[in-house]
């Protein structure tokens, strides 16, 4: 969730304050939790084939947020949406997603896997994470792949707008789309955070992984 939240942090509205998630796995739960901590979330709409994973995802969340079950296209007109499924035909078209939304496209990680329409993906500000990465296995991966897509329609890496060199969203934006396939130095980076208050709080001890000592 922490990439989607930094994501959200520089392509959304300011002001948003409802969220929509399609799929309700492991992911959601990040997904919201971080995004909540960067934006005044209040509305959420929770969208998934399987009832039983809405209702505890509902349970979890009621006494935090408006949370409610709905449908894609209920989920797709919030000011920021989260798609985290592993589709291959895309579920989120131009008609439904809102005129500001952002959309952090979290669900593809592997050739062919694919949940926003190419319209969307086309019509928006499209920022990935690595171009290698998102070429080959993220949201644009077929699009890209078949020639629909090209170089020119993507706006920016996220590291670019977080360091500065590039812009993120701007009062003329409409809709942004983050494509995240996920880095491995986001995993270092987690885990230094952990290791450090780890030793901050003398939480466990340490061992010689390496064998050098």
């Amino acid at each position: 969730g922490a990439a989607a939240a930094v994501a959200t942090d520089h392509l959304a509205v300011p002001d948003a304050s409802s969220m929509g998630i399609v799929g309700a796995g492991v992911q959601a739960y990040t997904q919201l939790e971080a995004i909540a901590e960067i934006r005044p979330i209040e509305r959420v709409v929770i969208s998934d084939l399987d009832d039983e994973r809405v209702e505890r995802f509902v349970s979890r969340f009621e006494g935090r947020f408006d949370v409610s079950a709905g449908s894609i296209e209920e989920a797709a007109s919030c000011d920021v949406l989260s798609t985290v499924t592993p589709v291959e035909s895309p579920l989120v078209s131009p008609e439904v997603v809102g005129e500001h939304t952002h959309i952090n496209a979290m669900g593809a990680d592997a050739e062919g896997k694919h949940e926003i329409a190419d319209e969307v993906l086309l019509d928006a500000k499209l920022v990935i994470d690595d171009h290698a990465q998102t070429t080959h296995s993220g949201e644009i991966n077929v699009p890209y792949n078949t020639g629909v897509l090209t170089d020119a329609d993507i706006h920016a890496a996220i590291g670019e707008i977080v360091v500065g060199n590039r812009e993120g969203r701007t009062p003329k934006d409409g809709v942004t789309v983050f494509d995240s396939t996920g880095l491995a130095i986001q995993d270092v980076a987690a885990a230094h955070v952990v290791y450090e208050h780890a030793a901050e709080n003398d939480n466990g001890y340490p061992f010689d992984l390496l064998g050098l000592n």
